[in-house]
């Protein structure tokens, strides 16, 4: 069975419509800022599907974008802007960024109410201690997406592959939230192959087309595939979709998967954070 990633984040978008024009009828307008530096082209397209769903869900759209160029101090001084800024919710600084630049430091630069990636360490360590708080989108989507298809996540065996600070370290906090018992498998783990094999939810964020084949996972196994990679044109996962999908009881496809459960979920935490903000 499909993990329709693409039908459950509509869903979610009909529901913050609505909450959006509540807050209209008082006069209160959530605003997202995205700051992108460089001419990634991942990151373009992330950033025109997140232009899109804002003008669907009415959410007002600031783009700011820059060249490799641009130095610390520049960020900073933009940051710093948009956080005193009472009419902006959230910022989001576009991931990757250039190697010269510190992505750690410049996402810290990011007022915790108004970080609606979850990527500070405010709310980071809310996560870790199960406090109220941002979380990163792309792990929010994948438990949401598997909750709205009621499948139990208690004492089940998620094998995540990965360990970024995007997806897999924060997804692991939340699969552990709920009960799960996790594993995590990166570069210099023993034994992938036996590992992957024991898992009933497995998570691939590895970001290598093709790399979970077939005789790699077992009979009913859940599979969540993360990976966005491109070649001629076309948009492949992690997972060898065909094969695969014949074998395992639920797999998310690539595209149409997570990636529009992450959208739907920064456009919650945005109206999230003008909720708060206007109390």
């Amino acid at each position: 069975m499909i993990l329709d990633g693409f039908k459950v984040a509509k869903k979610i978008r009909k529901k913050l419509i609505k909450d959006v024009l509540q807050l209209k009828k008082n006069n209160i307008f959530p605003k997202l800022a995205i700051i992108q530096v460089g001419n990634n082209t991942s990151s373009s397209i992330y950033i025109k599907n997140k232009r899109l769903v804002c003008q669907e869900v009415g959410i007002k759209l600031e783009e700011y974008n820059f060249d490799d160029s641009v130095n610390t101090k520049q960020l900073k001084k933009l940051i710093t802007r948009l956080n005193q800024d009472n009419e902006v919710h959230g910022i989001l600084v576009q991931h990757p960024l250039p190697k010269n630049l510190n992505e750690i430091e410049i996402f810290n630069m990011i007022n915790p109410q108004k970080d609606v990636d979850g990527f500070t360490f405010d709310n980071i360590g809310k996560l870790y201690s199960a406090r109220n708080c941002f979380v990163p989108c792309t792990p929010k989507g994948i438990i949401r997406l598997l909750k709205e298809y009621q499948i139990p996540l208690v004492g089940k065996h998620v094998v995540i592959i990965g360990r970024s600070m995007i997806v897999g370290k924060p997804l692991a906090l939340l699969f552990l939230q709920e009960n799960a018992t996790v594993t995590i498998l990166h570069s210099k783990s023993k034994d992938k192959e036996k590992i992957i094999k024991s898992a009933d939810i497995l998570v691939s964020a590895v970001g290598k087309p093709r790399f979970i084949s077939e005789e790699m996972v077992s009979k009913d196994t859940i599979v969540i595939d993360v990976g966005i990679n491109y070649d001629n044109g076309k948009i492949f996962g992690d997972v060898e979709f065909e094969s695969v999908f014949k074998k395992v009881s639920y797999i998310t496809p690539v595209p149409k998967g997570v990636g529009p459960m992450t959208i739907a979920m920064l456009l919650e935490n945005v109206v999230e954070a003008c909720k708060e903000n206007n109390k």
